[in-house]
């Protein structure tokens, strides 16, 4: 990441708000804005591959399911905050991951700029890729800033978008029983 870019548009924006960069509370804004920025968007520098290789061997071809996994991203479209939970679950073919690397692997793609959308399949798309099941269904749940706060005001509406992929796409049951365990 370049501090000194980040830096220099935060003082910009400062400015161009009618801001005194100079005022004492805001001096040091564009470097804690920089320094902030390393852990916010720090899932560029992250690779899902990583987290998912390490794998256990398991004969179950039962449902693993890890629900209320906490997030935090930014929208891309106005760089304001959303959040919520992922809910994961896999049907394993031969090998299952720890559960803390379903955690990271969310990490991986919610610190970036994103979409809610986009989150949700990259998620599936990572699980489906590096932990090849035999299928896999993720949900993301998560409240907008950009609706809360500006525009529509609606603070406390969530958005809940569903990724479904190998067995999950033909199997209506698998999806049921996927969503009674939330």
């Amino acid at each position: 990441m370049d501090h000194d870019k980040i830096e220099q548009a935060v003082k910009l924006f400062l400015e161009g708000i009618g801001e005194d960069t100079a005022r004492e509370g805001l001096r040091d804004t564009p470097k804690r804005i920089a320094q902030m920025c390393e852990e916010l968007f720090g899932g560029y520098q992250m690779d899902a591959a990583g987290h998912l290789s390490r794998v256990f061997h398991s004969d179950t071809g039962d449902m693993v399911v890890e629900k209320d996994i906490t997030f935090y991203s930014v929208c891309e479209h106005h760089l304001l905050p959303f959040f919520g939970k992922v809910h994961i679950g896999y049907i394993p073919d031969g090998r299952v991951v720890g559960l803390s690397k379903l955690a990271r692997t969310v990490e991986t793609y919610a610190r970036r700029a994103q979409i809610q959308e986009q989150l949700t399949s990259q998620i599936a798309d990572a699980l489906m890729k590096y932990l090849s099941p035999r299928g896999v269904m993720v949900m993301v749940e998560a409240e907008h800033m950009c609706m809360s706060m500006r525009g529509i005001k609606k603070p406390g509406a969530k958005t809940a978008v569903y990724a479904v992929r190998g067995v999950f796409e033909q199997d209506k049951t698998l999806q049921q029983m996927f969503m009674s365990l939330l």
